[in-house]
């Protein structure tokens, strides 16, 4: 049995990762490929009990490292029980978010370091990298006004516009760090042309086709 693959999906809050991360699922699925979808902070009964405790607006009072340290720890479990076994049973396995978020979020936004937030995401994840992120790109004041229209704000979501600028800015290093990997599609445009920049690049680089 062939070994799968890790892609994930990365972008500041309201880039609309989560109807485009469905599409890459149908895609991917048409065209005969097992695929799992999951996510996070979640994806697992642990990991989705931690993302309760992180992302709740009530929990002001926790500490930068608090918030870095139960990223890892969700983390650490969703890799060992979910994405792992199902790379190794040859499945494509989709992520909403993974150490990239980590990185431009605590590291870059909370200040923590990006060196810091790697280290211990590898600790966590045992070393697993993605062998493609999609990079959805949109400026940050659009993509916060996005996610406040369609649900309530989480904790994060409701941190200053100054600190999504930060994010923002450190999703714009990682592209160049790893260009290799990431690849960036403009998630200002509509749905349909998010998608049809998202197909264009599963195509060439993970189907080879032109």
């Amino acid at each position: 049995m062939h070994k799968g693959l890790f892609i994930t999906i990365e972008g500041p809050d309201g880039s609309g990762k989560s109807t485009q991360i469905h599409f890459i699922k149908r895609f991917l699925e048409e065209k005969g490929y097992k695929v799992v979808l999951t996510r996070e902070p979640g994806g697992t009964v642990i990991g989705e009990k931690i993302r309760e405790l992180v992302l709740d607006k009530n929990h002001k009072e926790m500490a930068n490292v608090t918030e870095a340290l139960l990223y890892a720890a969700s983390r650490a479990q969703h890799v060992a029980q979910r994405i792992i076994p199902a790379i190794e049973e040859g499945s494509i396995v989709l992520c909403d978010r993974f150490v990239d978020s980590s990185i431009v979020y605590q590291g870059k936004g909370r200040g923590l370091g990006v060196e810091n937030i790697r280290d211990i995401n590898d600790f966590a994840t045992m070393g697993l990298k993605p062998d493609l992120t999609i990079l959805l790109d949109i400026d940050p004041e659009i993509g916060i006004e996005r996610a406040k229209s369609a649900k309530e704000a989480d904790r994060l979501e409701q941190e200053k516009i100054d600190f999504h600028r930060i994010v923002y800015d450190g999703y714009k290093e990682l592209v160049q760090m790893y260009p290799e990997r990431i690849k960036v599609v403009d998630a200002n445009q509509s749905i349909e042309e998010v998608s049809k920049g998202i197909e264009y690049i599963l195509n060439k680089i993970l189907l080879r086709e032109e």
